[in-house]
């Protein structure tokens, strides 16, 4: 493991001009990620996974977009460099899966030509040796045939094979960091599974490190080391896998994981689900963000954000006002599906 984190955000903020007001999509996230790691990013449709991860990669830039904080690359900050500064980066260094591979992918081309493009594009290479590397990319991610496939186009591709077509394009220029945005969405349980034990063996060969967007705390249980749990554009828990699942400390969280199916416990009537919607991103509650959703609110909750604290373990971070106590005694009713008095 490097001495310095091969990743590390420091007060990432991000904020869209909009008609209607001002989009705080991020506020003030931090975390680091160093080589060999995967690290986890869970939480709801609309609470800042997507975008803090794209604004890594600078691909969340507009003249509406202003940014704040630091976003450092082994040890560079990418968040001032310019788009042609940023292209050093991208594929060679930070590669992205996105969410739908369908319109990630050009329909117009073959699978195989959009991976040489990249190979092409960001080494110099000559196509036919190129050609011969994607081929093997292919054959890597588990395509069978893949000398012939590689001449489909991306229509003639299953869900799960065009997922893994995009995770060897992604792997072309051998980066050493890989984000993948919700790689699994729309894909059955058996392919979800080949998806993340295809990463996971991935991030063990190749030494790199991984950030995995999902809104599924099961999907990460399988792979990530260290997880955050986002809402309304801040991380309101950060842990390792261990802290997360066995000690908790958000209501957040506890909604997250009260929703899950457990195998290890009496099948509950009904899971639980968090009341409510997601807050809008212009117009935040006064106080704590969850607290118009969260059943065990009071006083203070109202009067202020809860600070970023760490009570017992100093690697376990979280926001809320509850005390130790109080979280161990209510946590467990939530997690179990019951709803505490």
């Amino acid at each position: 493991m490097s001495a310095e984190p091969l990743l590390e955000v420091r007060g990432l903020k991000v904020r869209f001009a909009t008609e209607d007001g001002i989009v705080r999509a991020v506020d003030g996230v931090d975390f680091e990620l160093n080589e060999g790691r995967v690290l986890g990013i869970v939480g709801e449709s609309g609470s800042g996974k997507s975008v803090t991860a794209m604004t890594v990669l600078g691909l969340t830039r507009d003249k509406n977009a202003r940014f704040d904080g630091e976003v450092r690359y082994r040890g560079a900050d990418l968040l001032p460099m310019s788009e042609p500064q940023l292209r050093g980066y991208r594929g060679r260094e930070i590669a992205m899966i996105f969410q739908d591979p369908m319109t990630s992918l050009n329909p117009v081309h073959r699978v195989g030509d959009q991976i040489v493009e990249s190979i092409v594009t960001h080494e110099g290479t000559r196509r036919r040796l190129a050609k011969r590397r994607a081929v093997e990319l292919l054959r890597r991610v588990g395509i069978p045939n893949a000398a012939q496939r590689a001449e489909d186009y991306p229509h003639q591709f299953s869900g799960g094979m065009r997922q893994r077509a995009m995770i060897a394009m992604a792997l072309a220029c051998a980066p050493q960091l890989l984000i993948a945005d919700e790689p699994t969405t729309a894909l059955d349980v058996t392919i979800q599974a080949q998806i993340i034990e295809l990463l996971r063996s991935l991030v063990e060969e190749r030494k790199m490190a991984l950030i995995l967007i999902t809104h599924d705390l099961g999907v990460v249980a399988n792979i990530a080391q260290d997880i955050l749990v986002m809402y309304a554009g801040r991380v309101v828990e950060r842990s390792d896998k261990r802290g997360i699942f066995y000690d908790p400390q958000m209501p957040y969280t506890w909604g997250l994981l009260g929703s899950i199916p457990r195998l290890d416990r009496p099948k509950p009537e009904k899971l639980y689900s968090i009341s409510g919607l997601p807050p809008s991103l212009i117009r935040l509650p006064r106080g704590c963000a969850f607290r118009p959703r969260c059943p065990h609110a009071f006083d203070r909750c109202f009067e202020e954000p809860p600070l970023a604290d760490r009570i017992e373990n100093p690697d376990h971070l979280d926001r809320c006002w509850l005390s130790v106590d109080e979280k161990r005694v209510l946590r467990v009713a939530t997690i179990s599906g019951e709803r505490a008095a």
